[in-house]
């Protein structure tokens, strides 16, 4: 397959995930929302990373490298990030965003 559509499917998964981020109240489905956008980008730089593989530069190696970083990000994102969220609903019962502009721990 060309490039093109992993790239094609990686903007429409960005897409995605980012009217998730804009329209949803929940906590929980926004860093859903965030997961599946940084997904999207491991899925261009892996698309990318192939494409210049197969034209026989070395630079393929370095959009995985890249993609394995952005994993490693987006695992941390989520341990802290739920970390606070179970924080949040213990006190609140809640995860809804538009109440927690009111929080002060």
């Amino acid at each position: 397959m060309a490039t093109e559509y992993y790239v094609a499917l990686s903007a429409l998964i960005f897409a995605i995930g980012a009217v998730g981020v804009l329209t949803r109240r929940s906590a929980i489905m926004i860093f859903l929302s965030v997961e599946l956008m940084l997904n999207a980008a491991n899925l261009a730089l892996v698309a990318y990373a192939r494409h210049w593989a197969a034209a026989g530069t070395l630079v393929g190696i370095t959009g995985q490298t890249a993609v394995f970083i952005i994993l490693a990000v987006a695992a941390a994102e989520v341990a802290v990030g739920l970390g606070i969220l179970v924080t949040i609903f213990r006190r609140r019962i809640s995860t809804n965003v538009d109440n927690l502009s009111e929080v002060r721990l």
